[in-house]
């Protein structure tokens, strides 16, 4: 056992800055995710890997728990409603379902048309999917995990710094077999990595 993951360890990967990952986890294991650095969103979808049709949805997810945020014991429910991972741990106060993923085209109209060339998380998901025949068409909202989105007063939502420091983690239990593709966030234009994107960890157990 490695620090409360079941055993054995059977994948161990440093995921580097800016970068795309996808993994299958079977029913049973246990993925957790490690902000090696602190203060790094990662960007999460999940399919099922026998019928790429479902997958996560936040819609699901959040009507399912009556709350916008992710903590320990959050279901992560699919677009047929049913459970596909549990959050069993987390030492992070919560994660979040609403903030999205960052495109080249939402760096435009937020951050000025000099951004356009940057990459995003929306082009790190469509290189992992493409590995499984799924193109731009297949990525829905997304989970943040270590990301800050506060819902302010009026409705509108923020993006600060995150809420994660070295070494904060969440633990993600397959409530079936899944496929994980994740964007290790490249976002520098604002907070939500600090201004400075870092490598992530990611441990399958079980």
């Amino acid at each position: 056992m490695m620090d409360g993951l079941p055993s054995p360890v059977v994948h161990d990967e440093i995921v580097a800055k800016r970068a795309p990952w996808r993994h299958v986890v079977r029913a049973g294991q246990t993925l957790r995710i490690i902000d090696l650095e602190g203060n790094q969103a990662v960007d999460l979808l999940l399919y099922n890997p026998h019928d790429l049709d479902e997958r996560y949805s936040a819609q699901d997810t959040i009507a399912a728990q009556r709350s916008i945020f992710l903590k320990t014991g959050s279901p992560l429910y699919s677009n047929e409603g049913r459970p596909m991972m549990l959050i069993t741990d987390t030492n992070v106060a919560y994660h979040d379902t609403i903030g999205g993923a960052c495109s080249c085209e939402s760096n435009t109209l937020r951050y000025g048309h000099h951004t356009k060339s940057q990459h995003a998380c929306v082009e790190n998901f469509i290189a992992a999917l493409a590995r499984t025949g799924n193109g731009k068409r297949d990525i829905v909202s997304n989970i943040n995990f270590f990301m800050n989105v506060p819902v302010e007063d009026d409705g509108t939502l923020g993006i600060v710094d995150g809420i994660a420091a070295p070494g904060s983690y969440v633990d993600l239990q397959a409530l079936m077999d899944v496929e994980i593709v994740v964007s290790n966030c490249p976002q520098i234009n604002n907070p939500c990595n600090g201004f400075n994107p870092t490598p992530v960890r990611m441990i399958v157990a079980g």
